[in-house]
């Protein structure tokens, strides 16, 4: 067993099970429902390992030296056209077997086969790793997408990157059935609209080729700013870090969505704040 496949199964089901749903559905003023699909907090280190953290019991201290804790946090957005999740979380199971983010898409209401797209901010190991089950043979053609009838969309540029640099960041076993599934739109442009009413813009910032996704229908905008605006707490402040590939540009465009969502009324999502998952901004002159 290979170090990726160990952090992939070394989980702690009781504590993922426990988080798992904890935050109910969110109403968007348009219809919208957005609904927080929590897996709860880990620890992650030089090594590049998700390591379960349990707030209430554990101590960050007694973790390895230069441990940072982490929140994982995917989203399902029901709009009138289409069931979306953003971003696929880390592929983790459950103490049956079973993978944590379709458990907690079902204990939300819905089936995982009732996906109809998959927006992908970027490939690294905690946003990708539950977009395929990998086949025993790789490159065989027998992955399993874990979403059957969703279109996936993600920056070609990503994907070759993500293939190019490998482990730690990016796992190739989790990655290798975008290669070639029939289910894969490759996004070449650094700004474009799926179906007319879904934004998205290439990036960079936290990685070279990360994106995120504006979703725009009736009056309500939401946003998804992935791993360039993935906390609340870093939109307030002038924030730069350290892990990100473009740290200056990184806060740069922080800064300014901050402003500007605040401006329009945009709804704020964040991956990474399960305290926070969301803020709505307060348009001008309400």
């Amino acid at each position: 067993m290979t170090t990726e496949d160990n952090n992939k199964q070394n989980t702690n089901p009781s504590q993922g099970e426990a988080r798992a749903g904890a935050t109910p559905p969110l109403e968007g003023q348009g219809g919208l429902k957005i609904i927080p699909l929590s897996e709860g907090s880990f620890t992650i280190d030089k090594t590049k390992l998700f390591v379960p953290f349990n707030e209430e019991t554990d101590v960050l201290n007694e973790r390895s030296r230069g441990s940072l804790l982490v929140e994982i946090q995917p989203f399902l957005v029901i709009t009138s056209k289409d069931i979306l999740l953003l971003d696929a979380g880390l592929g983790f199971f459950d103490s049956h077997g079973k993978l944590q983010i379709h458990g907690n898409i079902r204990k939300a209401g819905y089936q995982p086969e009732q996906v109809t797209k998959v927006l992908l901010s970027h490939l690294h190991k905690d946003h990708a790793g539950g977009v395929a089950n990998p086949s025993p043979s790789r490159f065989g053609g027998g992955d399993v997408m874990n979403f059957p009838n969703a279109e996936y969309y993600l920056q070609k540029r990503e994907l070759d990157f993500a293939w190019q640099t490998g482990a730690p960041s990016f796992l190739p076993d989790e990655i290798e059935p975008l290669l070639h599934s029939h289910q894969v739109h490759f996004m070449h442009d650094d700004k474009g609209v799926i179906d007319d009413y879904i934004h998205y813009e290439h990036t960079g910032g936290h990685s070279p080729h990360h994106q995120v996704f504006w979703i725009k229908e009736g009056n309500e905008t939401i946003f998804f700013g992935g791993d360039v605006a993935p906390q609340l707490q870093q939109m307030k402040v002038r924030y730069k870090t350290k892990y990100d590939f473009e740290p200056e540009k990184a806060m740069q465009l922080r800064m300014e969505w901050w402003e500007r969502g605040n401006e329009e009324g945009w709804t704020f999502l964040f991956y990474h704040d399960i305290k926070t998952p969301m803020h709505k901004g307060k348009a001008a002159g309400k």
